[in-house]
């Protein structure tokens, strides 16, 4: 399957698309304004505790406070706690976690009263961007993602994808980060770690520990609400979780876009900086790849499948509702019941791709 990126941009956003196969499977939008991004961690302070949602707003700055249920806590959420306290009052100078002891993990059934009240600050991340009037949703289970591995602070265990299905490959990759890896600090290990070498995972590894430290000193003197590490930007994110040897072009309309994206590709992946092109094309470059008419095809109430069938796709207050009508399709047997089992696996390839495209 060929993977291929189109870059549009200008003076007010960044849009991306990303083509399977000439197929749009992926819409990634980033405005000029980028705060307030998924992955962004922020000082924020505990506004109001709703025992009936188990759940609290914080302030992050945002117009509208931000949502954090109990669930999103994470376990170790004591343990955070307690380093934010620490660093809050000079009693840790630096990010080193070595020393540090870690707390009882939460009761995953407790109540959110029990563990933060009015007032507190707090360590958040974004989790889900604010949408409409919903400001946005938290999480402080910190996650750091790189290249290879995303970094766990508060923790120990090391996990890694379940893609990655050689046995020996995961012990092999299960072993170097038990060896390199920092004390209370847990690792995932991601797919496209695969076969790398040791060199380029430590490298990967030191950029993640580096950025801890970043948010350590973005912090420690800082009041809420505060931006204390910002995700990096959605062109930049889309390159370094989805960038694998699948990929055959990726345009850029703009030379400066451009040569930022070949900065980037060239130091996560250099045997793949000749596949970025600068687009010079009169037309619109998501007309030029047939993006425009994709997204009108796939953002409308009716989706039209291949073979004639069609979705009817609707967005109520509490829900998506989607149906599926057989329409005109020519049987391709005899059988009802395999007509509608083909109608059925086509429109469910279909509603897997609207998802994600839609993120519903």
């Amino acid at each position: 399957m060929d993977y291929e990126l189109v870059i549009n941009a200008n003076k007010q956003d960044v849009e991306i698309a990303l083509l399977k196969d000439k197929v749009l499977s992926e819409l990634h939008y980033e405005k000029a304004k980028t705060d307030f991004q998924v992955g962004d961690i922020y000082l924020g302070k505990i506004k109001r505790v709703i025992p009936s949602l188990n759940a609290a707003f914080v302030d992050v700055g945002y117009e509208k406070d931000a949502f954090l249920h109990y669930f999103d806590l994470g376990k170790q959420f004591s343990s955070l706690k307690k380093y934010t306290k620490e660093v809050k009052s000079g009693q840790r100078q630096n990010g080193d976690l070595s020393h540090f002891s870690l707390e009882s993990d939460i009761n995953k059934n407790g109540k959110i009263k029990e563990v933060v009240s009015s007032g507190n600050e707090v360590l958040v991340q974004i989790a889900k961007e604010p949408i409409s009037s919903k400001g946005p949703r938290l999480t402080s289970e910190l996650t750091l993602a790189g290249r290879f591995l995303v970094l766990v602070p508060f923790s120990n265990r090391i996990s890694i994808s379940q893609q990655i299905k050689d046995p020996q490959e995961r012990e092999r990759l299960k072993r170097l980060m038990t060896s390199i890896k920092a004390p209370n600090f847990g690792i995932i290990i991601r797919t496209v770690a695969q076969n790398k070498k040791v060199a380029e995972l430590d490298s990967d590894l030191r950029s993640l520990m580096d950025r801890w430290e970043d948010l350590h000193k973005g912090f420690k003197n800082s009041s809420p609400p505060k931006r204390v590490l910002g995700e990096l930007n959605k062109t930049t994110t889309v390159l370094r979780d989805l960038l694998d040897t699948n990929f055959t072009k990726i345009n850029v309309n703009s030379t400066h876009l451009m040569e930022e994206v070949k900065s980037y590709v060239g130091k996560i992946s250099p045997e793949k900086v000749e596949i970025v092109k600068l687009y010079k094309g009169k037309l619109n470059i998501f007309d030029a790849f047939d993006v425009n008419k994709q997204i009108k095809s796939a953002f409308g109430k009716k989706v039209v499948l291949p073979s004639g069938p069609y979705l009817i796709v609707e967005h109520t207050e509490a829900m998506h509702v989607i149906d599926v009508n057989s329409s005109n399709r020519k049987a391709q047997s005899t059988d009802h019941e395999t007509n509608v089992l083909e109608i059925n696996i086509e429109a469910a390839r279909e509603i897997a791709r609207l998802l994600k495209l839609r993120d519903m």
